[in-house]
């Protein structure tokens, strides 16, 4: 009997091995998961793009979405506070199960996700933190790091000594922390500081910004801009003014074609600084595999509130690893 079973199986392997059962096998895989794993409703719901990397959230959200098809996505993006809280009401009325939420405005959007919550959904709080912990999971970029490590990365590009102008971004906490730890850096240097302006994430204004920051100051060693669309507007600037061999910038978040540059070794981007939208598509990861889990309630505890990712320091030995050419950003 035993020896029949083997020839059994012997033929079963010699019919998969030449792809006879190829096709039939892969059906019932498919069949297979989709019988084991449940199906859920998880919504997203993101800023909307009024930025190239708010763009590559949703990118990197919809890219993601195909993975999964024992999930029904409910995505949204909003222009304005009121719009998201409107959103995600209705997401609250369609019985979603799980919300990945980036908060276009953490004052607003906190009570209505702590709703959430309390209705029973699972929540993923992505990059912008809410007034009190109101999500389940918590994943934000670790800010301290980008301003910590891009002054760290400038100072050894200088020598410890120059002179320096910053652009800062929109007001807020995430900006203050990136300021103040790159400060830390600075003022342990020789370093000067010639000023700092608001560029406030916007090329345009970056543009302005730097156009009064190079009528001031006759020598500049270099711009921290800590983004990279200030810095296409910084180097608008400087192009303009014709200074582009007196300095070099540094931005931040990996845009595309700044990558390209570093991977190209452009000397007026010698570095940039990791800032991934894609981390949205991790917040929607931990919600499929914890919704879907059979264990869900017991696996609960093995699964951190909150999740800090690293910021990296992208350079032309590295630049490759990060360049994403199908991305709007």
């Amino acid at each position: 009997m035993r020896g029949y079973a083997r020839l059994i199986w012997g033929a079963l392997f010699g019919m998969v091995a030449a792809g006879a059962l190829a096709q039939p096998v892969e059906r019932i895989e498919k069949a297979t998961v989709a019988h084991v794993l449940p199906r859920v409703k998880i919504g997203v719901s993101v800023p909307a793009a009024d930025h190239g990397w708010a763009a590559a959230l949703g990118w990197w959200a919809k890219r993601a979405m195909p993975l999964y098809p024992n999930v029904e996505w409910v995505y949204a993006a909003a222009a304005r506070p009121d719009k998201q809280i409107a959103d995600i009401r209705d997401m609250m009325a369609r019985k979603v199960d799980g919300l990945v939420v980036m908060a276009a405005e953490a004052s607003p959007l906190t009570e209505v996700v702590a709703a959430a919550r309390k209705q029973g959904v699972l929540v993923v709080n992505v990059d912008r933190g809410l007034l009190w912990p109101a999500a389940d999971i918590f994943i934000q970029c670790d800010n301290e790091a980008f301003g910590r490590k891009s002054a760290e990365f400038m100072v050894r590009k200088l020598q410890g000594k120059g002179s320096i102008v910053i652009l800062r971004g929109v007001p807020c906490g995430l900006d203050t922390i990136r300021y103040e730890a790159a400060m830390k850096v600075f003022a342990k240097t020789d370093i000067e500081v010639l000023g700092v302006l608001p560029g406030m994430w916007d090329r345009r204004k970056a543009t302005e910004c730097m156009a009064a920051l190079l009528a001031k100051h006759g020598r500049i060693d270099a711009v921290w801009a800590a983004d990279d669309e200030m810095a296409l507007g910084c180097e608008q600037a400087i192009r303009q003014a014709g200074r582009q061999r007196e300095m070099w910038i540094l931005g931040g978040a990996c845009q595309k074609d700044v990558v390209k540059r570093i991977v190209d070794r452009d000397p007026m981007y010698p570095a940039n600084i990791t800032y991934p939208p894609s981390m949205v598509a991790t917040g929607m990861h931990l919600a499929v595999a914890s919704l879907q889990n059979a264990n869900r309630g017991k696996i609960k505890p093995f699964i951190p509130k909150h999740m800090v990712i690293d910021c990296e320091v992208v350079v032309p030995e590295n630049a490759r690893d990060y360049y994403v050419p199908d991305s709007p950003y």
